[in-house]
Parts: C-alpha cells; sequence; structure tokens
C-alpha cells in the first residue's frame, strides 16, 4: 500500500463499520455480543467454557468469559503436516472504554425537584468532555423470574440524562482552570421534578419487558449519545465515543476473519477491563487465555509440555490506540518517535516496558509489514514525561511469549469523543491480517523464519 494515497471510498466504507460496530457497542457487554454476531455469522462454533470441547483441525471456535471477554481460534488445516510448527499466532484488544458506573443506590433527590444519578469513575477519562452531551444508559442486568435469576443486556438508546456545566457568570475563572470533583460536579440530571426514586429501575424495566422489582442487580454505564462520524473536506477523520480501544477490537476482528493461514492456531482476544487495570477474572491479567490455550491444546490431543512449545514458538500482537501528534501540542511528543493520522498502524515501545515491544517483535512485525507492502509507523513517549499502559504485557505475565504492541493513532484519547484517521482503519485491518497470514517460525530469540 502507498502511505502517500488519498483517502478512498473503500477506507470510507470500512471507517463507516466501524462506526456502526461502535454503536452496537454501548457497553463491553455489548461489544462481545456484538463480536460474537461477527463469529457466528463466519460460521465459528461457540463452546462455553462450562462444557466440554471438541476441538479439530480446520476448525474455528469461539468461548466467552463474564460475558464481556472473547477468544476466538483458528486450528489450521495443516497443522499437523511435516514441516508444521505447532504455534499460536495471537491478537488481542479490549472491550470497554473509559466511562461512569452507577452505583447499586443509583440515585440522589435533589436539591429542589432535581433527580440526579450517583456515579463513579471507570477507568481515566478526561472528565470535562463528559459535559453538556446527551447521555444514555447500558450494561447488563440480573433479572429474577421465579428461581431463576438471568443476566440481560440492556441500552436505553434513548437520551436519559446530562451532566450541565456551570454558567460562566458564577465561575469567570473556569476558561483559567477546571478541576471538577467527581463526587459533586459530575452527577448527571434525569429529572427536574417529574420523575422520582426508582426511575433507573423502571426505565429499565421497561426496555427489557420485566417488573422493575424482577431487577436484582445491574451493572450500568452512562453512554454518550454523540453521533459517531466520518468528516473532513476529504473524508479524512472518523470521530467516536471508544475509539480506545473498539477501533482495535473491530479491526483485529476483521482481520483474523479474512486471514488464513493452514499452519498454526490463529487466535483474536479481546479482553475486559484493561481501562481499570485488567486485574479481574476476565481481565488480560486472568487465566481466561491461558485457560483456553490448555483446553484447546488437550482437545487437540497434545500434551501439556508440548503446550509449553507452542507458547514459547508463539507471538501476540497487543492492540491498544496510539497517541497521533496533536496539531496544536507538537512539543508534547517525541521529535523522533511520533505518528500521524492516515500514516498507518503504530508500533509502540517503552523502555520501562509499559508497552511490550522489544527489538525482536518489532523486527519480526515490521518485516511481515513490510513483505506485505503495509505501513507501518513508530511512537515513544517523550523521554522526560510517563507514558500510558496497556494489556501486552500484563497477558504476558499470564502466557509468556513474544509481543509487540500495536494501535491506530489518533487524538483526544480519553476523551468522551475520540478521534482518528479514516485511512488508518484500512490500513490497521492489512497489517494485522499480514500477522495472521504469515507463518512466523519462531526459534527462541535467535532467529524466526517468515513463511
Amino acid at each position: 500500500m502507498d502511505v502517500t494515497s488519498k483517502t478512498t471510498a473503500t477506507d470510507v466504507a470500512l471507517a463507516e463499520e466501524l462506526v456502526s460496530f461502535i454503536q452496537k457497542s454501548p457497553s463491553m457487554f455489548h461489544s462481545a455480543a456484538t463480536i460474537r454476531s461477527y463469529l457466528d455469522e463466519a460460521g465459528f462454533t461457540y463452546l462455553p467454557e462450562t462444557g466440554a470441547w471438541d476441538v479439530e483441525p480446520g476448525g474455528s471456535y469461539y468461548t466467552c468469559r463474564n460475558n464481556s471477554t472473547v477468544i476466538a481460534w483458528k486450528v489450521g488445516a495443516r497443522l499437523a503436516e511435516e514441516g508444521s510448527s505447532y504455534h499460536f499466532q495471537l491478537a488481542a484488544s479490549h472491550s470497554d472504554s473509559p466511562t461512569f458506573k452507577l452505583k447499586t443506590a443509583a440515585e440522589l433527590e435533589g436539591p429542589e425537584s432535581y433527580l440526579r444519578l450517583d456515579t463513579e469513575a471507570y477507568g481515566g477519562m478526561i472528565d470535562y468532555t463528559w459535559f453538556d452531551k446527551p447521555l444514555s444508559l447500558a450494561g447488563r442486568v440480573l433479572v429474577r423470574e421465579g428461581a431463576r435469576i438471568e443476566s440481560r443486556l440492556v441500552s436505553l438508546d434513548r437520551d436519559v440524562a446530562i451532566i450541565p456545566s456551570l454558567p460562566i457568570h458564577l465561575d469567570r475563572s473556569v476558561n483559567e482552570r477546571f478541576s471538577p470533583n467527581r463526587a459533586s460536579d459530575l452527577c448527571p440530571i434525569m429529572s427536574a421534578g417529574d420523575c422520582t426514586m426508582g426511575t433507573v429501575d423502571a426505565l429499565v424495566a421497561e426496555s427489557l419487558g420485566v417488573a422493575p422489582e424482577q431487577i436484582v442487580a445491574r451493572d450500568l454505564f452512562l453512554v454518550n449519545r454523540q453521533r459517531p462520524c466520518v468528516w473532513g473536506a476529504a473524508n479524512e477523520f472518523v470521530s467516536s465515543p471508544k475509539l480506545d480501544d473498539l477501533a482495535c477490537a473491530f479491526t483485529s476482528l476483521k482481520a483474523f476473519l479474512a486471514s488464513d493461514n493452514e499452519r498454526d492456531v490463529s487466535v483474536y482476544c479481546c479482553f475486559d477491563n484493561e481501562e481499570v487495570g485488567s486485574n479481574t477474572k476476565q481481565g488480560a491479567m486472568s487465566t481466561v487465555l491461558a485457560d483456553t490455550l490448555a483446553r484447546l491444546n488437550a482437545a487437540l490431543g497434545h500434551t501439556a509440555d508440548e503446550l509449553r512449545q507452542a507458547i514459547a514458538k508463539s507471538m501476540l500482537v497487543s492492540c491498544d490506540n496510539a497517541h497521533a501528534v496533536h496539531p496544536n501540542q507538537a512539543g508534547k511528543y517525541d521529535a523522533a518517535n511520533r505518528c500521524r493520522l492516515n500514516g498507518g498502524l503504530v508500533v509502540k515501545e517503552a523502555a520501562n516496558q509499559k508497552y511490550c515491544t522489544d527489538a525482536f517483535s518489532r523486527a519480526v512485525f515490521a518485516a511481515v509489514c513490510a513483505d506485505a507492502g503495509v505501513p507501518v509507523q513508530t511512537f515513544a513517549n517523550r523521554s522526560d514525561m510517563a507514558g500510558g499502559s496497556t494489556l501486552g504485557n500484563l497477558s504476558n505475565t499470564q502466557v509468556s511469549m513474544h509481543a509487540v504492541d500495536v494501535g491506530l493513532p489518533q487524538l483526544a484519547m480519553h476523551s468522551s469523543f475520540e478521534t482518528s484517521g479514516t485511512r488508518d482503519v484500512a490500513l490497521a485491518i492489512a497489517a494485522v491480517r499480514a500477522f495472521y497470514d504469515a507463518d512466523v517460525r519462531i526459534d527462541g530469540a535467535d532467529a524466526v523464519e517468515l513463511g
């Protein structure tokens, strides 16, 4: 691909599909359900963790934990042939994004006749970007039907709340500094007096067609209802809530489904809870990946030692978005290691290993992309600024293998409304597909052969 090419109709169509994917995914539970719909349509077999697994060469499968983490895999049809090397090639992203979660006692009365929502931060969002936006609620609720308690997805899909700004007349210095208090300044209003306590459960119950008293528990989150769009004089930009990290969840899924590698086990992972540290039963630091690989390994008839050998010959592409250079704040970025919108997927690295990229994994991924004619970019933080972290190095504490951190370049990361390049959607799919398609044969940390 020519990195100097302009945005095409195909690029726009893929960006529009990304927007549709995000709109179907207002919470991590919906993200997992949306991913599962793609897998089901492609003919994958669902293997629940609670059942026995039957896995065969040439088959395609997936499993799910907590209805918010999905792991899918395709077993190469020629995996057992002479000359094939039993190993895994994985890409991993995450299903969650920074937002606000409703507390169990979700409503606050007053002052005056107002009804407000009581929330707490989920992840490290840019707080001010949540003000004066139409908001809704989405997540899962546990509904009781007799002796059975059942989990159900809910998305109100309507504007039900807003976090209003204080008028500048009452805070003349607001443009000089603004540091809202999450306990007092960020409570959305739901009503000016027409609604009373119990409105949240009433709205949810109405949406699900059940009685409010049947709702026994909920994981509900605020949803920014601002309309995603592809925009710009030349359609160069795509803006939406949750680009971090649903853009990577989408592009790696599209790459995984389009790939064709008969000599490996190709694996797609989308973990929950990256934004709050990954240290949950369904996060990248949990046993979910290790459990999945162990079970599919056993179902294929391999021993535990053969699994360890396979993991040692495997590679992970950790997919989580990167910081594109900001047009008004270029000085905040490293002068030599910075990336731009529509320049291709970004390889991220940090000396403190908050990113898992090293010379070996960079060389493999860069070579695969070069062979496929797909551009890649480089990102590192300025040396006097601390950067973020992601799921690659955390996943490696449970399943250790060579790994590289990549992501789409974007602006306004952790804003309630983020921006990426339209063309980068197609470029990211091409780069990750090139990795899935390549037969990556790793010899420890000494050498790698690309087939």
